[in-house]
């Protein structure tokens, strides 16, 4: 669910590092063709060819005019964004310089070991600062180590209930929004990340989308002060039981309603949360909540940033699980 309109659905941000995970997710609908009765037998058909490894062309020396980034730069930018993907292969095809100082073009070719995929050239920006990367519309954290940045902010200021482990050599936080459906089919793989990675620390951080979610800053401010009040179990127990009657949040009467609701079945009381979630100091928390993913360029819930590393909570949850275990692993953390 984005963050407005305006804003392109899915995770573009992410799209550069996120090849195989988009394509898992879309289906091609093709009719199939019209049965055919043959006047006469027909001799089998040669079996197709067994698809094989991408074979990218040899790089023009010509193509690398620019002095940075460098080679050994790009491929470790992209080991740390593809390296989970054990079928994934590439090649640096061109560091070009621009007319714009500082600013070089590269160029990447990518494919698959088994042929499965048509091998396609990925073209993007890295600016001067030797930090950043534009691809499409969207800036993205670039370097040997792109996640470094987020993941110190979030130990900072990602200050949500969580579950798990108190440390945060591993810290999963997702950033959420009551109201939105697919952060409510996210919490399956939330809960399977909880069970498979116990050494984990796994936050919620809440990501209202006001525009299109009239009453989800409410529950976002329902939840601050069970946190606040009756600590993270609690506010786990009140999430379960909201995500779970979510319909109810259509509209104010029925988010009321429904909110009372997921405390009393939590063994709360609706009355001195209430009077908790009217206050300023409470909207305010809210309010930095969303400025947090604001900062981050979080453009969509639900949104999971894994030591630093951004990736949608929802997709399948092999792929999430993948990396979750390959980020740890590039952050030397023993599971």
């Amino acid at each position: 669910m984005t963050r407005s309109y305006a804003r392109i659905a899915g995770a573009a941000a992410l799209a550069i590092i996120s090849i195989s995970i988009i394509k898992s997710s879309a289906q091609t609908q093709v009719p199939a063709a019209p049965a055919q009765t043959p006047a006469e037998p027909s001799a089998p058909s040669p079996a197709a060819p067994a698809p094989t490894a991408p074979v990218f062309p040899k790089p023009d020396p010509q193509n690398f005019t620019a002095t940075s980034p460098t080679i050994d730069t790009i491929n470790a930018f992209l080991e740390a964004t593809w390296g989970f993907e054990e079928n994934r292969v590439w090649q640096v095809e061109a560091i070009l310089k621009t007319p714009i100082d500082g600013v070089s073009k590269i160029i990447v070719y990518t494919g698959d070991k088994t042929g499965k995929e048509k091998p396609q050239a990925l073209l993007f920006f890295a600016m001067p600062d030797g930090q950043h990367i534009i691809t499409g519309n969207d800036i993205v954290a670039f370097g040997e180590k792109p996640y470094a940045d987020f993941r110190a902010k979030l130990q900072q200021e990602a200050n949500g209930p969580f579950r798990g482990s108190t440390a945060k050599d591993l810290e999963l936080v997702e950033f959420a929004d009551f109201q939105c459906p697919h952060c409510k089919e996210a919490q399956a793989n939330m809960d399977q990340l909880a069970t498979d990675f116990p050494k984990a620390r796994i936050v919620f951080q809440n990501d209202p989308l006001d525009a299109i979610h009239p009453q989800a800053s409410k529950a976002a401010a329902y939840g601050v002060c069970v946190a606040k009040m009756s600590g993270s179990t609690a506010f786990f127990q009140f999430a379960s039981n909201v995500f779970n009657a979510q319909d109810g949040l259509a509209n104010a009467d029925g988010a009321t309603l429904t909110l009372n609701s997921a405390l009393t079945k939590a063994n709360l009381d609706p009355a001195k949360i209430a009077t908790c979630a009217d206050s300023a100091e409470t909207k305010a928390e809210v309010k930095a909540s969303q400025k947090l993913a604001t900062d981050l360029g979080i453009t969509q819930v639900p949104t999971l940033v894994v030591n630093g590393r951004e990736v949608p909570a929802n997709v399948p949850y092999e792929t999430l699980k993948k990396i979750v275990a390959y980020q740890a692993k590039l952050d030397g953390i023993t599971m």
